[in-house]
């Protein structure tokens, strides 16, 4: 494939989309308003029939397969009725990637998509003039089967689109790559897979022709960790690369016990009635304690998603701290329906979150969260309408006080245990954390107390001293029983 620019052949940049097609989107369980986007070195560009090879010590190297656009002339601030005629060329693309990098990228992809040959193009190129954007075609196959198939039409964002947005920011020069986006289909690949990526014009059938990469094992040589971070991976990294968590050999997560009608039960009962039906079955310590609730007029019903802090440490926050973390993991993975509740070690002196993740939390669907630590940008966090319980505001950043280590697992929030699944419900007296085996049993004897205690505040009402009414004695239980089977 012929290049455009500098003594070696290779393009000034190459910029790449984060999230552009429909299909990824979807299986990605969110859905961006705007093409957001970042930089691959010009190092990392090889043609067809090239190895690739997976670092020694990672696990998930994947496959992107993608529609390449080649600019043709420098491009700055231009509209969209234009942008395309700015477009030399299409080539297929494959943007290759090392999930177990991500971590130590710090929102880059410098690590995980940078490394020499993570960006083969071609083989040959097709003229965008002879083209229609909305009719392109991008094919992926991994050791002859096809797996990945969509269409320009079906992108979030037109590829005319992009070159307009991305020349509001920054001169587009000539030779300049972008890879514009992959489909649903990406998954994981390894030492013998056989990579094809091809790009073809529905309506001319012009093609790129067959990009073949194969992929190889590295050498045994190891990442130092004296130099710079590390490869690592978890079960959210895991279930990402390949697609799903079945494609990861991961067990489904667990249905929700959650049902519509028990939600709807449980956001009639108050956390009161809940807390005593737990202390009569030997569960007196399911309160989630030192919390208040940033908008005490609504119910908080979920199941618990979790999310521990350790105190910080430099060293450790110098490698847990930045870039996607296990506190950012936990806000971009949150299901609906799920609250996300912080052990913070009862620690107020640092904010656990800000505006920008509780919006985040939002978007996702979450119920709510829970921390026993502090919040920061309070007045922001509470216009976005979430439901938040917290120990209280404070300005400070994370760093302060805290280093985030795991998502998910086992946590204590506030004197209570807390595991992944249990069931949350919180009003203004506080938050109490439910088994989720006996969920249904006492919310079902909560609101039947409920009911009892209401006949009683009636009788009150009237006048009747709570001697023997309250609780009731053996004459006013009979009198209730008689009025309730009438």
């Amino acid at each position: 494939m012929r290049q455009e620019r500098g003594s070696s052949g290779r393009p000034g940049k190459i910029i790449a989309v984060h999230l552009s097609y429909a299909s990824r989107a979807a299986q990605r369980g969110r859905t961006p308003a705007a093409p957001s986007y970042f930089l691959k070195a010009a190092s990392s560009i090889t043609t067809t029939g090239g190895t690739v090879e997976r670092p020694a010590g990672t696990e998930l190297l994947a496959f992107e397969g993608e529609i390449a656009l080649i600019i043709g002339r420098d491009t700055f601030r231009i509209g969209l009725a234009e942008a395309w005629n700015h477009v030399a060329a299409i080539t297929a693309a494959n943007d290759l990637g090392v999930y177990d990098l991500r971590s130590a990228d710090k929102g880059s992809n410098l690590r995980s998509k940078s490394r020499d040959g993570f960006t083969p193009l071609g083989p040959d190129l097709i003229d965008a003039r002879t083209v229609d954007p909305y009719r392109l075609r991008v094919r992926t196959w991994v050791n002859g089967a096809l797996v990945q198939d969509d269409t320009s039409a079906r992108m979030l964002f037109p590829l005319a689109q992009i070159v307009a947005d991305l020349s509001q920011h920054l001169t587009l020069e000539t030779g300049d790559v972008i890879l514009t986006g992959t489909p649903a289909g990406s998954s994981v690949i390894g030492p013998g897979d056989v990579v094809e990526v091809e790009v073809d014009a529905l309506d001319t059938g012009a093609t790129s022709g067959r990009l073949v990469t194969t992929v190889a094992a590295g050498s045994d040589v190891s990442f130092d960790p004296a130099l710079g971070s590390l490869p690592a991976v978890d079960d959210v990294q895991r279930e990402e690369a390949w697609g799903s968590r079945a494609a990861a050999g991961l067990p489904e997560a667990p249905a929700s016990v959650l049902t519509a009608d028990l939600r709807a039960k449980l956001e009639r009962v108050p956390v009161a009635a809940l807390s005593q039906q737990l202390r009569k079955r030997g569960l007196d310590d399911v309160s989630i304690d030192g919390v208040h609730p940033m908008h005490p007029g609504r119910t908080l019903v979920g199941t618990a998603a979790t999310l521990r802090f350790v105190p910080f440490r430099a060293d450790l926050f110098a490698r847990h701290g930045g870039g996607f973390n296990a506190q950012k993991q936990a806000f971009d993975s949150v299901s609906p329906g799920e609250v996300i509740i912080i052990e913070a070690r009862g620690e107020t002196g640092s904010g656990t979150l800000g505006d920008i993740l509780a919006l985040r939390a939002q978007t996702r669907g979450a119920a709510g969260v829970v921390t026993d630590g502090g919040v920061r940008d309070y007045a922001a966090v509470a216009e976005i309408g979430l439901p938040v319980y917290t120990a209280g505001p404070h300005p400070a950043v994370l760093g302060r006080r805290h280093v985030p280590w795991e998502a998910g697992g086992t946590i204590a929030c506030g004197g209570a245990t807390v595991q992944p699944g249990d069931v949350i419900v919180g009003d203004a007296d506080g938050v109490i954390v439910i088994p989720p085996a006996l969920v249904a049993e006492v919310v079902d004897a909560a609101l039947a107390q409920e009911d009892e205690d209401a006949w009683i505040a009636a009788r009150v009402a009237e006048g009747a001293s709570v001697d023997g009414l309250f609780p009731m004695n053996a004459a006013w239980r009979a009198r209730y029983d008689g009025e309730r089977g009438a």
